[in-house]
């Protein structure tokens, strides 16, 4: 299902301190909305995931006290270990079989319980968070804060201030 992309994409995009990792265009394919866009492969958003992780560690200059909060945070952050597996074309194509085989009210329960699934992942992510945010000095959490929201600082991607402009 096509709905189920975009929050897996989401929640490897908040592992990486909350930037986001979009997919790419097919070769030769078009992409609009009504175009097909070809998946990035999971170990590459992975290590992408990981290099961002990897410098925001660095621009922290976190305590060796810090250390465990750091672990944690990161250890929470870990995409469902059947992510690869929900991106697989195959079985994203299984569960379309399988979702156009219910009757809409089944359809209706069945996003929703997924709905409810990946909100309680969320939730949890978000708390983890905000336990590493209150384990950071005033300093280190100005730097995580510019981060999270992808600015990667005050001459960011975004514009000069790294706001976005718009």
């Amino acid at each position: 299902m096509a709905t189920l992309l975009k929050p897996l994409l989401i929640a490897v995009a908040i592992a990486g301190a909350g930037l986001t990792a979009q997919a790419q265009p097919a070769a030769g394919g078009h992409g609009g909305p009504m175009g097909h866009h070809q998946r990035m492969d999971t170990a590459k958003m992975q290590e992408m995931v990981a290099k961002r992780q990897s410098a925001l560690k660095a621009q922290l200059k976190l305590s060796a006290a810090q250390e465990p909060a750091w672990n944690a945070y990161v250890a929470s952050m870990q995409p469902p270990a059947d992510m690869a597996q929900r991106m697989d074309p195959q079985a994203r194509r299984k569960m379309h079989e399988e979702m156009m085989a219910l009757s809409t009210p089944q359809r209706i329960d069945r996003m929703n319980a997924m709905k409810a699934e990946r909100d309680a992942a969320m939730a949890k992510r978000h708390e983890a968070t905000k336990t590493f945010y209150a384990a950071l000095t005033p300093e280190q959490q100005k730097v995580f804060d510019a981060q999270a929201m992808g600015r990667g600082g005050h001459d960011g991607p975004r514009g000069k201030h790294g706001a976005h402009q718009g």
